[in-house]
């Protein structure tokens, strides 16, 4: 394979995808590609089902129908899922969700472990990690002590520590004060990683995202994101609807 074609590869690729519990439809034949270096912006009304695709993406959510591809491998059951969850870090809305161990260096160093590093190299990893997210003086204090956008920033360190291709940020600043979420935001900014971002704070999105789609009535489309000098950033959904059979348009 030349160059040229595996930097068209999408990491991760969605194929229409569907998604519901008991008669409720959440995803209809939803259809997206992601690509390295892009920040994808996920918006949508509360309950639109932005949760659940993040959570189906990793195999945390059965899909009813439709193909997700991690790499250029279709996933399809637990252990395909489990291979693709090494490569693709999913911070869950819920900090609480994602924190088990008692300390926070053991929370950190717990995903390097899994990955096969030694206890010196994962606790290494976990240190640095939590230095550059300016939570040094974290390592020791106990985990459900801690407040909730502290255990924010931890719960993020503990994705990153496992150093993955793709993340997957569901409301990255939820319980982060002002000066914990410029120094999340610009943390974010200077990673390389592609990101899907669910946020439902404006100025995140203007901050991380180069692109914009809108889950609506269970379909994704396409949306535009304006930027307007000491304005906020708006984004709206153009007509066309990916993976779906109609057309439909937001304002």
């Amino acid at each position: 394979m030349d160059a040229a074609a595996v930097i068209k590869t999408p990491l991760l690729s969605v194929h229409q995808l569907s998604v519901g519990y008991l008669n409720h439809k959440v995803l209809s034949q939803v259809s997206f590609d992601l690509y390295a270096g892009e920040r994808l912006a996920l918006v949508g009304a509360n309950g639109a089902g932005k949760s659940t695709l993040l959570r189906t993406l990793v195999g945390l959510q059965a899909a009813q129908g439709g193909q997700i591809h991690g790499f250029g491998q279709v996933c399809r059951q637990e252990a395909d899922f489990q291979q693709l969850r090494k490569r693709v870090g999913f911070l869950f809305q819920d900090s609480d969700d994602q924190l088990f161990c008692p300390t926070v260096l053991e929370d950190v160093a717990f995903g390097p472990l899994n990955l096969g590093l030694s206890a010196s190299a994962a606790r290494d990893k976990a240190l640095q990690v939590l230095a550059s997210l300016g939570m040094a003086n974290f390592a020791e204090r106990i985990t459900y002590r801690l407040s909730g956008g502290e255990k924010r920033m931890i719960a993020l360190a503990t994705v990153l520590a496992m150093e993955p291709q793709v993340l997957l940020l569901d409301e990255p600043t939820n319980g982060l004060d002002d000066g914990a979420q410029q120094r999340l935001l610009s943390h974010l900014d200077s990673l390389p990683q592609a990101m899907i971002i669910v946020s439902h704070d404006r100025s995140v999105l203007e901050r991380l995202a180069t692109r914009a789609v809108m889950l609506a009535a269970g379909q994704l489309s396409n949306a535009v994101m304006h930027r307007h000098p000491h304005e906020h950033l708006h984004v709206h959904a153009e007509t066309r609807v990916i993976g779906g059979a109609h057309e439909q348009e937001h304002h």
